[in-house]
């Protein structure tokens, strides 16, 4: 596990310390989920930068596993909370349990007291339960009775939906996925790649899959105040602008990204870079998280939907129309 020398606290991790322990953490959970090299390295730019993530896909394509070892590979405590439509606001953030011994009552922390928390199949809960997370994505806090009780960090959530299915479930509001950075697809293995996950399960004789930590959360924290520093030029900042704005104007669309659609493009193309080790941002950067940072923020208009028009398809043609920056580096 890496530690964190006395110099890089005070003066910051350089970019390519914070691409080595990065591509570290990548290679641990490549150990364990088979390809998906986009879906993870997005998922992690998004962690790097504070966000949350939505995974959204149909069943059995290792969502529940990425988010797990991707908790592991960071050090961090891991909870998962399967949702159903009898879960309560209180299984998610905790609630007031009478103590008998003491004659009081106590605090029972729920499972959003975690380091990185799963929340599987989230449009299986009720619109009230999916709104018990608000405050803890946004806040990093909860609010129990009237009593204020601050989250631990880092503090991240990965949920899991299946957008496939529609009987006994409750679509998440645009308040509720706005509060996750990037939205991601998992999608189905080429022929290869779903040989070699029957091939591991084959040589590990036994379900459970484990990922040594690569880090933990203290060198998490320092890695993301160390992105903080990283600055970006002025025409690629207007370019995440611009692909906000266009969203706004596109004729089937009735509600674009809003500025932290644009802000998701900035946080998140500067972890890339990054990433990368590279120390400014290119546009190719914004591009790459683009269509995750902004589809799942657009609002299509309701005649839209008899075309089989998607807003992934807007984002990916607006991408062609909008111009980057006349020069890069």
């Amino acid at each position: 596990m890496t530690t964190v020398p006395s110099s890089d606290v005070q003066n910051g991790l350089s970019v390519d310390v914070i691409a080595a322990d990065c591509r570290a953490v990548l290679d641990a959970v490549g150990t364990v989920v088979v390809g998906r090299e986009r879906t993870t390295r997005l998922a992690l730019a998004a962690v790097l930068a504070g966000g949350h993530v939505l995974l959204e896909d149909v069943p059995g394509l290792g969502k529940t596993l990425l988010a797990r070892s991707l908790a592991q590979a960071l050090g961090l405590d891991f909870k998962r909370l399967q949702c159903t439509p009898d879960l309560l606001p209180a299984d998610v953030t905790g609630s007031y349990l009478y103590d008998p011994t003491e004659r009081e009552f106590s605090f029972r922390p729920g499972p959003v007291f975690t380091g990185l928390l799963l929340a599987d199949e989230i449009n299986r809960t009720p619109p009230k339960t999916q709104s018990a997370l608000l405050e803890a994505m946004q806040e990093r806090q909860v609010t129990v009775e009237g009593h204020t009780h601050v989250l631990q960090l880092p503090f991240h959530v990965l949920a899991t939906a299946n957008p496939v299915e529609y009987e006994g479930t409750y679509p998440l509001p645009e308040a509720q996925l706005d509060r996750f950075m990037l939205r991601l697809d998992v999608g189905y293995p080429p022929a290869e790649e779903e040989a070699e996950v029957l091939r591991r399960r084959l040589a590990r004789r036994r379900e459970e899959t484990e990922v040594a930590p690569v880090i933990d959360a203290e060198r998490l924290r320092h890695l993301q105040a160390s992105v903080e520093r990283v600055d970006i030029d002025p025409d690629v900042l207007r370019y995440c602008v611009d692909l906000a704005a266009a969203t706004r104007q596109y004729p089937t669309v009735e509600i674009g990204a809003s500025p932290r659609g644009s802000q998701a493009l900035l946080l998140v193309s500067r972890c890339l870079a990054v990433l990368d080790g590279r120390e400014f941002v290119l546009p190719e950067d914004v591009k790459e998280c683009a269509v995750a940072a902004l589809a799942h923020r657009l609002t299509l208009r309701a005649e839209t939907w008899s075309t089989g028009a998607t807003a992934v398809q807007v984002v990916t043609e607006l991408l062609g129309q909008v111009p980057g920056p006349a020069s890069t580096r």
